[in-house]
């Protein structure tokens, strides 16, 4: 133990909403974290791209034991961190982690013809999506554009979210024109 606690920044490389990194990750983190006495969360944060999506998101700890910094990572990759993640300290290189892929499925939300935003549903496509990746990932938050819809996944691999969202991306009318775009 030291008498001073270890300041870590944890950027996670997840297009995550504020609420969706509290209940995703900060919320377990914080309880095992208090839990085991071995430090406390101390702040966060959302960074935001010039069209105000979410870029990724900070998580900042202060460690009673920087012995514990491992544990940390193993419980965040155990909850799902990205690939593309990093732990930030003073001092030190930045260390990478991370276990899940992402991919983002940008709807069109400006160009498609009027009936089809009238007869189709978002809705419906979450659901879709939700039945055709369970077990291999998971929809973890999505994005209101001023001209897109986006919806973030994240699971085992890219390519098996991809494959397994493809039919439906193909076929249904409110897809038409929408983007895939590995995020993680």
């Amino acid at each position: 133990m030291t008498d001073s606690p270890l300041h870590v920044t944890v950027k996670l490389n997840a297009k995550l909403q504020p609420e969706h990194r509290h209940e995703l990750f900060e919320d377990p983190l914080d309880a095992l974290l208090e839990s085991a006495e071995l430090g406390q969360l101390t702040g966060g944060g959302t960074a935001l791209t010039d069209e105000g999506e979410v870029d990724y998101g900070d998580i900042e700890i202060a460690l009673t034991d920087p012995a514990s910094l491992p544990g940390v990572i193993e419980l965040l990759e155990q909850l799902g961190a990205p690939k593309g993640s990093l732990i930030q300290r003073a001092g030190e290189p930045d260390q990478p982690f991370g276990v899940t892929e992402g991919l983002a499925l940008y709807l069109n939300g400006t160009d498609l013809p009027d009936e089809v935003y009238e007869q189709c549903d978002s809705n419906y496509v979450f659901e879709q999506i939700v039945e055709r990746i369970e077990g291999v990932g998971e929809i973890c938050s999505w994005w209101q554009g001023p001209t897109e819809t986006a919806l973030y996944l994240y699971g085992v691999s890219f390519e098996t979210l991809r494959e397994r969202i493809a039919d439906l991306v193909a076929t249904y009318p409110l897809c038409q024109g929408a983007r895939v775009v590995k995020i993680a």
